[in-house]
């Protein structure tokens, strides 16, 4: 069963994949919202010293294994910053799990883009859709 920090994640992670298909945008709000809900969460989890190990080092473990990608021009900064939210919320180690995991259906999403625009029209992956289905499967896998 997934717990309140779970449960959250997967409604931010859904509601930017929405956004990002609709709009291709992720809000800063929505990250900003998300990076605070998950510093609260930790902090009421009593566990000592959850805050600094989970949220900041998962943060910034989400942050910098996109930035790379952004600074490419491969990614937009919304997808960077999604990637840091949810490495607030789920701490490093399973930050890297659903980057990879991200990694993988977004190149699969490329390609099927590739084939059904076939260079026709420059289009934008919706990164955000890759993130949100990578932050599921990495999150479901852990409660099989």
């Amino acid at each position: 069963m997934l717990n309140a920090i779970e449960m959250i994640l997967i409604c931010l992670v859904a509601q930017a994949a929405l956004t990002d298909l609709a709009l291709r945008k992720i809000p800063n709000v929505l990250i900003l919202s998300g990076l605070l809900l998950a510093l609260i969460l930790h902090l009421l989890s009593g566990q000592p010293g959850a805050p600094l190990s989970q949220w900041l080092a998962g943060g910034c473990a989400g942050f910098f294994l996109f930035l790379p990608l952004y600074l490419l021009r491969g990614m937009a900064a919304g997808d960077v910053k999604l990637m840091a939210m949810v490495g607030a919320f789920v701490g490093p180690w399973q930050a890297v799990q659903i980057a990879a995991l991200s990694a993988q259906l977004g190149g699969a999403m490329a390609l099927w883009m590739w084939w059904r625009y076939s260079s026709k029209v420059s289009v934008g992956i919706p990164y955000g859709v890759a993130i949100a289905l990578g932050t599921v499967g990495v999150v479901a896998w852990r409660h099989h």
